[in-house]
């Protein structure tokens, strides 16, 4: 089971954003990746996040793991509830 993110749970919402987007950039952990992913696609579906979200190019994260050689990490960022679905949905 992999750890929770390693964000002060005392963030305001765009800092913990910017954590997750940091953490996701810095780790080489494929399922550390992948979680991370999973996170940032949750606060997807809260519109109070989207601004937030643009602000920290999350789709451009999404959109780069299309180009990964990492089947899974490709996989997760067009599924179903990935960011890339819910842009399709809240974004354009």
């Amino acid at each position: 089971l992999l750890s929770p993110p390693t964000c002060d749970p005392y963030l305001g919402r765009l800092e913990y954003l910017q954590a997750l987007v940091t953490e996701f950039q810095v780790t080489d952990s494929p399922e550390a990746k992948q979680q991370v992913l999973a996170n940032l696609a949750n606060f997807a579906y809260d519109p109070r996040n989207y601004e937030h979200l643009r602000q920290l190019q999350v789709l451009d994260l999404f959109l780069d793991m299309l180009a990964e050689d990492n089947e899974t990490l490709v996989e997760f960022a067009m599924g179903k509830d990935s960011i890339l679905s819910a842009a399709i949905r809240f974004f354009l």
